[in-house]
């Protein structure tokens, strides 16, 4: 793909993230923490695979795109992201995983209040780096 494919894509892909930011809310207003924890793990990976691509990468798996993100942006460093950044993509996905996946796991109402949060600063950071970038 071209420059100009890549940036489209990245835009889009940045629009799906607050779509998915704004389902997480939702549900986290409905009291489906569960389903929240879901909705914001989703928004943040959409949000970094806008991120990368604005600069011409791509992952297909979620473990990918995480190690693809942590290759580009944190070891490598940089104004828009920080180690801390990943440590909060890495609980994300730990969250969501146990949601998804362990019948016994059990969330609770700031335990879910806290991953949208943290979503939605990722989001964030995604957006200057996207502006920066030229894409949004």
């Amino acid at each position: 793909m071209n420059d100009e494919n890549m940036k489209n894509l990245s835009r889009i892909r940045y629009e799906r993230a607050v779509e998915l930011q704004d389902e997480a809310e939702s549900l986290l207003n409905g009291k489906h923490y569960k389903s929240a924890n879901n909705r914001a793990f989703y928004s943040v990976e959409k949000a970094v695979k806008a991120a990368l691509a604005a600069k011409g990468k791509d992952s297909e798996t979620h473990n990918g795109v995480i190690r693809t993100f942590n290759m580009e942006f944190i070891h490598n460093q940089n104004d828009f992201f920080c180690r801390e950044d990943m440590k909060i993509i890495q609980s994300i996905e730990r969250i969501r995983n146990a949601s998804d996946y362990d019948d016994f796991y059990v969330t609770s109402k700031a335990e879910c209040e806290e991953q949208v949060k943290k979503a939605k600063e990722i989001l964030e950071k995604v957006k200057c780096f996207l502006e920066f970038e030229s894409v949004i």
